[in-house]
């Protein structure tokens, strides 16, 4: 019943708008501030974004800026799918949940009990601690560079199954599970390999039959170049030389579960609403997933601080658990996540005792998506 009656709402919402063709809309007061922030990022005819906020489980605010990609100069709207980098990563630890929902996985296994032949250093990590990023497993970027010889590249991209392999030639982590914190892609993208490899299905018909198809997200896939296609797809953008120019695949973007989802945010709004209604798991099956992690000595973890890192929070306390940050804003609790990759950028915040949420889905890679987030949630917070 309730994914009925947003359906309705967009119903309502699209008629409302045909109805209102060739006359003047009033621009109400929340949409000229939303506006008064947006234009002087997105001009007319270039790569934009698409903003939702959610009050109470209703849609106040809906909008998308801007082009899909400089080719069809198709106009973003809500059914528009940017690649959501980071943020699938609470699509991944959900489908990780999932499993242990089914009695076929637990937190506590280990990546050794997931795949034998993974060497010595992976029987100390477990599934908990590649979900909350204490794994200590190795940047499989970083191994990359180790490898020119294998011409990684925007056409020729790095796979999750060599990933793996690349994991399985090392012979230690970079730290003893449990005691750092370090945000890993690679413990994401192994986890895309441990839904595949306990489920029998591939990562992105997991997602699709466990929660994208139940939800009626029906825009909304991991994307596999070749097995599928991504529908009204936003192409990613970068500035260079003063101009935007097509930058929308790396020699990274093949990878799944560390950042291979696509999206929208009509569809996201039907996550937001099955987050807060438990419609895949209970309250108390969720409940591991919004614990911040702490480390094996009972100390709170903090971001990275040396030399190279692009941390957001650099030497600052982090809050973290599965697929989602925690740490409240304004004395406000909340659970975010953001994304970036090549050309796109992305924020989803969720004000969980306010009950509002924003979502910035952008393809272009000159937009502080979570910035942007913040400063239209403060339009709506107490």
């Amino acid at each position: 019943m309730r994914n009925s009656w947003i359906r309705v709402g967009w119903g309502v919402l699209l008629a409302l708008t045909a109805a209102n063709a060739g006359r003047q809309k009033p621009v109400t007061d929340i949409e000229s501030r939303i506006n008064s922030m947006v234009n002087p990022i997105v001009s007319q005819g270039s790569p934009g974004l698409a903003i939702l906020v959610l009050r109470n489980g209703k849609m106040i605010f809906r909008r998308g800026y801007g082009i899909r990609d400089l080719r069809s100069k198709a106009a973003i709207d809500a059914r528009t799918n940017f690649r959501l980098a980071s943020c699938t990563k609470q699509f991944t630890a959900m489908a990780v949940m999932l499993l242990v929902h089914d009695g076929k996985l637990h937190y506590e296994d280990r990546l050794t009990d997931v795949f034998p032949e993974f060497p010595a250093y992976g029987k100390s990590i477990t599934i908990r601690h590649l979900l909350n990023h204490t794994s200590g497993i190795p940047d499989y970027e970083s191994l990359m560079d180790r490898h020119p010889e294998k011409h990684w590249s925007a056409a020729h991209q790095i796979q999750d199954g060599e990933v793996l392999k690349l994991l399985e030639a090392e012979q230690a982590g970079d730290f003893q599970p449990g005691t750092k914190w370090s945000y890993s892609n690679s413990g994401y993208v192994v986890l895309g390999l441990v839904v595949a490899k306990i489920s029998g299905e591939s990562f992105p018909d997991f997602l699709r039959e466990r929660i994208f198809r139940p939800l009626k997200m029906s825009g909304t896939l991991a994307f596999a170049r070749g097995e599928n296609k991504v529908s009204r797809r936003a192409f990613g953008h970068s500035k260079e030389h003063g101009r935007m120019v097509e930058t929308d695949q790396s020699s990274t973007s093949a990878t799944l579960g560390d950042g291979g989802v696509y999206s929208n945010v009509e569809d996201l709004a039907q996550w937001d609403a099955a987050l807060e209604h438990h419609e895949l798991l209970s309250a108390e099956e969720m409940r591991p997933a919004l614990e911040p992690v702490k480390l094996s000595d009972g100390s709170l973890p903090h971001w990275g601080s040396g030399p190279g890192d692009s941390n957001p929070q650099p030497g600052k306390a982090v809050a973290y658990g599965f697929g989602w940050f925690l740490d409240p804003y304004k004395d406000q609790p909340r659970m975010w996540h953001y994304g970036n990759t090549v050309g796109f950028q992305s924020a989803i915040e969720r004000f969980t005792a306010e009950k509002v949420t924003v979502m910035v889905l952008a393809n272009r890679a000159d937009v502080d998506a979570p910035g942007l987030a913040l400063k239209v949630a403060e339009l709506f917070l107490r």
